[in-house]
């Protein structure tokens, strides 16, 4: 094995697969990603037995010759990163080591066999799709900060992928409050079809998206794959039920303000300044057009924060998780937003006033 590959070709799919590996491991090999050279296409591999990801890449002289080795993929990347820009790397594989050359500068790692490399079971897939890459990333980006993280319903430490015919929906929770976005458009569907995308997944799947490229998306019983052409991205599904996240969603919603985002996502902001650093409670105090938002903590410190809004009503006074509602105006993006809500101890559904592909859900707290 031995060819030549500038710095610049390498690096975004060298460090998208290392992303994969996890740094503590039991098993020494799943440390390493694995190369592969086929021709002219070199393909790198990374995987922690759940997700896996390679890349690949042509290259631009022919090789002057083939095989597969796998190597430590920190250490590559590491290699790759310290080098100057513009910089020519030689791999060469020489007595189960392998040898890189750039300039003056030589590096030798160890290798294990590509053979004992372990790869995520390859299994029919039930619906294919063909989709934009950057429609993907905006449900991805749109829901995956209310994923749960390590909560022992395992099923919330991911996001739901819904298929229907004409639309996808994403949908996480991780109990507190919900996130949902739907995209429509010709989407096949035989029958309805729910899978559970692992934490990691959706993570790994979302750093990869680049660009209005189509990504070719399969879903199986136990398996999540995309490719982009220059990637395969695979990944188990999580075993298990989501909850039934429609009956969530506020109903009956008597009472509907209508705010600028940016002005209540500064207030929000300033008042968690002194809101409890431990529950983040803020409380929101609705009258006649105003919104007061109001904070206090242990040591007796207070934050009070006035917002006009477009609401005619009676009064009420609720409590949110401020770090919740912050998460919510961070990603909607048009000018003003929606808040919907029945009484002090219901749920508050926020969307963009337009209308839009996406809704939200935060419980209210008790202070």
């Amino acid at each position: 094995m031995k060819f030549v590959i500038p710095r610049e070709a390498l690096l975004r799919p060298l460090n998208l697969a290392a992303g994969v590996v996890e740094r503590r491991q039991t098993l020494p090999i799943l440390s390493n990603v694995l190369l592969v050279l086929n021709g002219q296409r070199l393909s790198i591999t990374g995987t922690d037995l759940e997700v896996e990801l390679v890349g690949h890449v042509e290259l631009e002289t022919a090789p002057e010759s083939q095989g597969e080795v796998t190597v430590p993929a920190r250490k590559l990347v590491d290699i790759c990163k310290s080098l100057p820009d513009g910089s020519q790397l030689e791999f060469a594989l020489d007595d189960q080591r392998l040898v890189i050359r750039s300039g003056r500068s030589r590096f030798t790692l160890s290798t294990l066999p590509a053979s004992d490399f372990p790869s995520v079971e390859d299994s029919p897939g039930s619906l294919e799709l063909q989709i934009k890459q950057s429609d993907l990333k905006r449900l991805i980006e749109r829901t995956s900060f209310a994923m749960a993280q390590q909560d022992v319903r395992y099923y919330l430490n991911g996001m739901l992928w819904e298929v229907k015919t004409n639309h996808l929906r994403a949908v996480a929770t991780d109990g507190h409050r919900l996130a949902m976005c739907t995209l429509q458009g010709e989407i096949p569907a035989a029958e309805p079809m729910q899978v559970i995308l692992p934490r990691k997944g959706v993570i790994e799947l979302s750093r990869l998206l680049d660009g209005s490229d189509m990504v070719s998306v399969v879903v199986g019983s136990n398996h999540f794959r995309a490719n982009t052409g220059a990637f395969q991205f695979t990944s188990k599904l999580v075993d298990g039920k989501f909850p039934d996240y429609e009956r969530v969603l506020p109903r009956s919603t008597s009472k509907v303000i209508y705010g600028e985002r940016e002005a209540l996502r500064q207030a929000f902001s300033r008042t968690s300044i002194l809101s409890n650093e431990k529950y983040r409670g803020i409380r929101m105090n609705l009258s006649a057009g105003i919104l007061r938002i109001l904070a206090n903590n242990p040591e007796q410190e207070e934050a009070e924060e006035e917002v006009l809004v477009d609401y005619q009503g009676d009064g009420l006074e609720i409590g949110f998780n401020v770090s919740y509602l912050l998460d919510v105006m961070g990603v909607l993006s048009d000018r003003s937003v929606k808040m919907s809500l029945a009484d002090a101890n219901s749920s508050v559904l926020l969307e963009e006033a337009e209308g839009g592909d996406s809704l939200y859900v935060v419980m209210p707290m008790r202070l």
